[in-house]
Parts: structure tokens; sequence; C-alpha cells
């Protein structure tokens, strides 16, 4: 049995239909965090995005579906197996619309994010330096506030940074959803992940053909 961990929420939904497609049909109650599909072959764990690289990372779950910047922030290795079409976004550094200059001229950027890994590097790789502070909760709040004059965030719309009167500074990059594995695990089960990862690729393509 292939154990995968999956994030709550949309990403869920959206990978369940996949895998339903695969003939793989997951079905958790309100309350439930673990389903096995009916054949016994495939277990899933419905886990907090932030959460789910350290069940893979310790082999809780051989395989995860995770977004890139939750695996970046984790520091640990995996096998990136593939990306899905789903889940893809920008990440940003966001400020208050009034402030006229520019995050290059501040003599140190402070910066509030739960993202504290990659604002170091993508800033430290620009050569500007960077006080970070780390938020896990609405870090819209710290320009409103005077915490911090920019934040480091994931933007779809835009809409949230508008209704706290924030506007995109730069685009620092972008994220992606992908199936990862613990390299133990795909050393040991070589043969069947890769006929899984077949599978997914195979529901895909159909996908795209219905589309």
């Amino acid at each position: 049995m292939i154990t995968i961990a999956l994030p709550k929420g949309r990403l869920f939904e959206k990978t369940s239909k996949i895998l339903a497609r695969c003939g793989y049909h997951l079905t958790l109650g309100d309350r439930q965090l673990v389903a096995e599909e009916p054949r016994g072959e495939i277990r899933a764990i419905l886990v907090k995005n932030s959460d789910l690289p350290t069940y893979v990372h310790h082999g809780i779950a051989g395989l995860g579906v995770c977004g890139s910047d939750v695996i970046y922030e984790s520091g640990h290795e995996f096998f990136e197996l593939l990306t899905l079409p789903f889940g893809g976004t920008r990440i940003c550094l966001a400020g208050r619309k009034e402030d006229p200059g520019q995050p290059r001229d501040a003599t140190v950027l402070r910066v509030a994010t739960k993202f504290t890994r990659f604002t170091r590097d993508a800033f430290h790789q620009r050569g500007i330096p960077v006080d970070v502070i780390r938020l896990d909760g609405s870090v819209e709040l710290a320009p409103v506030l005077g915490l911090a004059p920019y934040i480091v965030d994931l933007v779809e719309t835009g809409s949230t940074l508008v209704a706290h009167n924030l506007e995109v500074k730069e685009t620092l990059g972008n994220t992606e959803v992908r199936l990862i594995a613990n390299p133990a695990f795909y050393k040991y089960h070589f043969d069947r992940v890769n006929t899984f990862v077949t599978t997914l690729q195979e529901a895909l393509k159909a996908g795209q053909g219905e589309g």
C-alpha cells in the first residue's frame, strides 16, 4: 500500500478528483483524516499544508502533494516526481500603495512573511540586506500596523492586498504543486511508484482531452 499525504482544502479536492480518474476513490468524513480506497492500494492522510513535508521526510507517507513554496521552506530533500496542472501562483513582495519609495532604496529591507527561507535567499541573491519577521497569520496586517513596510506572500487575484491598501511591488517567483517522494521509499518501491506516476500522467492527459 502507498501512503500519500494530501493537503487540506482545495488542493485535496483537486488531487482526489485526479486519483478518482485513476480508479482510486477516496472518501473522507467530516472529521476523518485518514482514508483508504476500496482496493487497499492507496491510503491518504489529510494534513496541514505546512506540515506535509515533515510527514514525507520522516517516512510516515511515502508520497505527498505539496506546493513548491512549502517544499522549499521545509529545507528537506525529496524526489520531485510530477508537476500538477493546478494550484500554481505567484510569490510577491508587496507594500503600501502610498509608499513612494522603492524596496531597493532601503538600507535594510524589513519584511514580514511566513516564507522566511525563501525571502532571505531571494534578497541575498540580489545583494539586498533583509530583516525577516516571521508571521504565520494574516501578513497583510504588518504594513497596516507598522510592524514591517513590506510583506512576501502568495498572490492569486490580489484582492486581499487591495482590501488593505497594498500593492505588488515585485514578483519574486512562481510556485507549483508537485508530487514528491521520500527518497528511501522511492528507492525501495521504485516500480510501484513509477507505475503510480504513469497512471497519474495518463489521467492528467485524459483530463486535458476532455477539456
